[in-house]
């Protein structure tokens, strides 16, 4: 279906309002109100004259029509029921609305051999240098994106991270050797406002990048390396903090520089730490039991 613009409504200003004044962030606006009007448009009615069965027609058509994994569900689930809940008024609707379970993959690891050959295969210094960022600071990609040139402190040797997820600030080591690359990265560039500035009408401008750029330097690279593992800008982010813990980290440290609201999210990093889990003793190992050599091959019974 074509999402045509509609204009702005009474309930989409109560919505946006309801929004604003929990300071939610303004991908996340965005993304609800469009959610919103996706599913009034669905139905050809206004949102606010639709109900239960409707919600439940939508929750499946997601699933079987759009093929949509259940964590992209539970965005819109979250959308449907702010809206709901939040701007109708209508508690009563959130048992029609379920969460859906999400099951939890392991993301794939690379090693830092990987990640070095992965730096190494950019196809230019605007790609290297994003790539190293990434690695380097466990960045997300919107991060990646929104960074200032104002934002590396290389008097302190930090980072600045600013507006984050849940629109938290927060500051992490900058590497001596990012600092040296941004140095040449910099006299090449000459960034104004934003350290990786984006295009208008293919001209570079003083506009932050899209989202798309680092993903396709990922790609990219990888596919330059030879690496065949799934490999996205996050991917990197995973990296930089199993090899960190996989260094010595603590969980609490590692969960600060990647600005984590919960310890339990940064505990996945002790199932891809290779170190963690080959560290832990087997209970088997001890204790005593016979010697193989000692049991009975065959299977059968033996008589009484």
């Amino acid at each position: 279906m074509g999402h045509k613009e509609v204009p702005v409504t009474q309930l989409r200003r109560m919505m946006l309002e309801e929004l604003q004044r929990r300071n939610y962030a303004q991908s996340t606006v965005k993304g609800y109100l469009r959610i919103v009007q996706e599913f009034a448009q669905y139905f050809h009615q206004a949102p606010d004259k639709l109900g239960p069965e409707h919600l439940r027609q939508y929750q499946a058509h997601l699933f079987q029509d759009k093929k949509l994994n259940a964590g992209t569900v539970q965005q819109y689930v979250a959308a449907l029921r702010f809206f709901f809940n939040k701007t109708l008024k209508r508690h009563y609707l959130l048992d029609d609305l379920p969460m859906p379970k999400r099951h939890r993959k392991l993301p794939e690891i690379l090693s830092p051999d990987e990640v070095a050959l992965l730096i190494g295969s950019a196809s230019n210094l605007l790609h290297q240098t994003m790539l190293m960022t990434l690695y380097s600071t466990g960045m997300r990609r919107a991060e990646l994106c929104r960074l200032k040139t104002t934002d590396i402190d290389s008097q302190r040797m930090m980072v600045h991270i600013r507006q984050g997820k849940g629109g938290h600030d927060r500051d992490v080591p900058l590497s001596p050797k990012l600092l040296q690359t941004l140095r040449v990265y910099w006299c090449w560039m000459k960034p104004k406002t934003y350290l990786f500035p984006g295009t208008v009408n293919n001209w570079r401008a003083d506009v932050p990048i899209t989202t798309k750029v680092p993903w396709e330097a990922c790609r990219e690279a990888a596919q330059r390396a030879g690496i065949t593992k799934h490999v996205s800008p996050h991917t990197l982010r995973h990296c930089f903090a199993t090899h960190l813990l996989e260094a010595g980290t603590d969980l609490r440290t590692i969960q600060m520089l990647l600005g984590h609201a919960k310890l339990e999210h940064t505990a996945v990093y002790l199932h891809l730490s290779k170190k963690h889990l080959t560290a832990v003793a087997n209970p088997l190992d001890a204790i005593t039991v016979s010697s193989p050599d000692n049991i009975k091959r065959s299977r059968k019974k033996q008589k009484q």
